[in-house]
């Protein structure tokens, strides 16, 4: 097929369309879809970098006890 019948045969299909609306076309389609994509390789990485991480929290350390007029004396100070 020729560029000049595929332009005779698009140019009626053109014609039907409201020149009033706007609309994405293929260009927003193929912006949102590799956004779409670059989306999905992020989650992706992420969550394999996420199963790497060995996170074992530290034991808490035990407080020492204190007496209350020390507590007092060292509240009154600051």
């Amino acid at each position: 097929m020729s560029a000049h019948q595929a332009l005779t045969h698009l140019v009626p299909l053109a014609a039907e369309l409201d020149k009033n609306k706007v609309t994405p076309g293929v260009l927003g389609f193929i912006v949102f879809a590799v956004m779409a994509l670059a989306v999905w390789a992020l989650m992706k990485s992420m969550n394999r970098h996420m199963n790497r991480v060995d996170f074992e929290e530290a034991p808490e350390q035990p407080r020492t006890t204190s007496s209350p007029a020390s507590s007092a004396k060292t509240a009154t100070q600051e």
